[in-house]
């Protein structure tokens, strides 16, 4: 799949997840433990990723105005979630930006209720329900991203 500027928000999205909770694990060990000296070296490497897609976003954009890059990605949808709220109240790029880091953020959070131990079976489905719902608008999410991307560029043209 060629990369649109939702793929790279979303994918920055989850990097900055991964920064937020490496935090949070490294503030509970003390600084000689070697644990925490490993997850600094993660961090590290997840902020360098960070400067790669925000470098990678910047060219991105600077291609989509020369209109030299594709800025959306055709897909073919073979199901439909009855549950997933529309996208379609979302009419500019920061809001759009912003409601796709919200489902990132939600999504860690029901992957780590599912990954519970001692869930039950009935609450592994439901919560696996929810997820298949905060993914689909998630993807919904990365395809608003280039749309509005697509409508404000085509309005520059004329």
């Amino acid at each position: 799949m060629a990369e649109t500027l939702g793929s790279l928000v979303d994918k920055l999205s989850i990097k900055n997840l991964r920064i937020w909770h490496l935090d949070e694990l490294i503030e509970t060990l003390p600084e000689a433990d070697p644990k925490q000296v490993e997850l600094r070296a993660k961090r590290e490497l997840v902020e360098r990723q960070c400067e790669d897609l925000k470098h990678e976003i910047d060219g991105f954009l600077s291609l989509a105005l020369a209109g030299t890059v594709r800025i959306r990605d055709e897909k073919i949808k073979l199901y439909q979630n009855q549950n997933v709220k529309p996208s379609d109240a979302i009419r500019d790029l920061g809001q759009a930006v912003s409601e796709l880091s919200v489902r990132n953020v939600r999504l860690w959070h029901l992957e780590d209720e599912v990954r519970r131990s001692g869930i039950s079976d009935g609450d592994v489905v439901r919560v696996k329900r929810q997820i298949d719902t905060a993914n689909q608008e998630r993807n919904d999410l990365m395809d608003k991203v280039d749309e509005i991307l697509a409508r404000l560029l085509d309005g520059k043209k004329t």
